[in-house]
């Protein structure tokens, strides 16, 4: 997150940190996983929340070497994790491609140095396919991006095999819900929420 609201986030938030515990419940057989990383994972996860056929989002870290790390080694760029979303959703009612096509209206997927303020490795915009079929419908999706002349520059988004992922700390979980007016100043303050209006607009309507 942007430095600027990192400091005033963080006099808030406790000195210590513990393992995710979401309380999702069990996906029912037939649910599949998507990981995706766009910078910021609270404003991911916000984007998939309540998206009919989505069982649960969770922030946390992906495809780096270190388990088990922490916010703050994630945070330092040497960990070679990227903040991310893992997704458990029900492809009879919401299709990878879908998902994508949300994903998509998230990022800037010309930018290869990090995300709006957020600068640096751990904040890259990635694909994490979790087998070969959304290894292959993430690359027709990033090709139809990239001719559709949404965007002047080329798509640089990435697309890599699924290595690991670690959830998050509690506190960063849900963070829009719990933390409103500070999700919604940095998302606002980061250059998010223009860049979206600016390329989408006519999709979302905002």
């Amino acid at each position: 997150m942007g430095f600027f609201l990192v400091l005033a986030c963080f006099a808030a938030l406790p000195l210590f940190h513990c393992q995710a515990k979401n309380g999702n419940p069990p996906p029912p057989p037939g649910a599949a996983t998507a990981t995706l990383a766009g910078g910021c994972f609270w404003c991911i996860e916000a984007a998939f929340k309540d998206i009919p056929g989505v069982y649960s989002v969770t922030s946390g870290y992906a495809g780096g070497d270190k388990a088990n790390p922490s916010y703050e080694e994630v945070s330092s760029g040497t960990t070679g994790h990227v903040e991310a979303v893992q997704i458990v959703f029900d492809p009879k009612k919401i299709a990878f491609e879908q998902l994508l096509d949300i994903y998509w209206r998230q990022i800037n997927p010309t930018d290869a140095g990090g995300q709006f303020v957020d600068r640096g490795p751990q904040y890259q915009a990635i694909i994490f396919y979790h087998n070969e079929a959304q290894k292959k419908i993430a690359e027709k999706s990033k090709a139809a991006l990239d001719k559709s002349g949404r965007f002047a520059q080329p798509i640089l988004t990435p697309i890599r095999p699924f290595k690991n992922f670690y959830p998050a700390e509690d506190y960063h979980q849900g963070y829009f819900r719990k933390n409103p007016l500070r999700y919604k100043l940095y998302k606002s303050h980061s250059g998010r929420d223009s860049f979206i209006d600016r390329f989408w607009k006519d999709l979302t309507g905002k």
